[in-house]
């Protein structure tokens, strides 16, 4: 398919770059699970290395031959200069292209738990920047799967995509249910649940590391609020990072980064 030069913005088929939030992006109609947004080759990269789907491609002209040597002659590569890109995006393309991917069905909790020694598990966490800051993180130090309660903030979405550099697309994921449900599941593929906050029964990270079970799911909750009380009574251990100068917390990104290096 030859490269497709953008003369008209209302063309139906750039309807996925323009101005479309992430959560109707999600509910795209004609998709069978919604689509995603992926910004500059390397993020593109790594989801087709993922083995995620292009719907097409939107390049500026210095990344046109970049963007078909990835993703092939049959996905269509639109073109234009960066002022008209940018008026239909509603920004300027910093990194040279972005990608509409089909989203993919989410994976069977217990398939992910299968084989893996070390899962981190998002409570509530809505902030996309942190969900992002997160995955890079424990992606790099060894994490084996990340697991998402109902209220985190999606992985798929834009900025969380952005910020993690494309991680959120090789570390492998999946949505949970409640508490119980969730410590049945993780406690049947031996588990050992470890709840970072801030307790009086807390026990140092550097404790809890020296002796920590083969199989350990590491809980994060949001900033400000914390954990829930439903996921403190789901936790084995309750496990806390000894702050200096009166500091009482990390930022949760921060935390996941300290918490996950000391137990892999």
């Amino acid at each position: 398919m030859p490269v497709i030069p953008i003369a008209d913005l209302s063309d139906p088929r750039l309807a996925d770059y323009s101005h479309l939030t992430d959560v109707a992006l999600k509910k795209a109609q004609g998709t069978e699970h919604g689509l995603y947004l992926a910004e500059s080759a390397l993020v593109l990269e790594r989801a087709l290395r993922a083995g995620h789907r292009p719907r097409s491609v939107l390049a500026l002209g210095g990344t046109v031959d970049e963007a078909v040597a990835l993703v092939g002659d049959d996905v269509p590569v639109f073109s234009g200069p960066g002022e008209l890109l940018a008026e239909l995006t509603g920004y300027i393309l910093h990194r040279g292209l972005i990608a509409s991917m089909h989203r993919p069905a989410l994976p069977s909790v217990e398939s992910l738990l299968q084989g893996a020694r070390r899962v981190v598990v998002l409570e509530n966490v809505v902030d996309p920047t942190n969900v992002g800051a997160i995955f890079r993180s424990v992606a790099a130090i060894g994490a084996d799967a990340v697991l998402v309660t109902p209220r985190c903030s999606d992985p798929f979405y834009r900025r969380a995509i952005r910020v993690s550099m494309g991680t959120v697309l090789q570390v492998p994921w999946t949505r949970v249910g409640d508490w119980t449900s969730t410590r049945e599941l993780l406690a049947a593929s031996g588990f050992h649940i470890a709840a970072l906050a801030l307790s009086d029964d807390a026990v140092s990270l550097k404790d809890f590391a020296a002796t920590a079970p083969e199989r350990v799911a590491l809980v994060l909750g949001t900033e400000g609020e914390g954990l829930t009380a439903e996921a403190m009574a789901a936790a084995d251990t309750i496990v806390q990072i000894p702050m200096a100068h009166g500091i009482d917390s990390l930022n949760v990104a921060a935390t996941a980064a300290v918490a996950m290096f000391a137990l892999v």
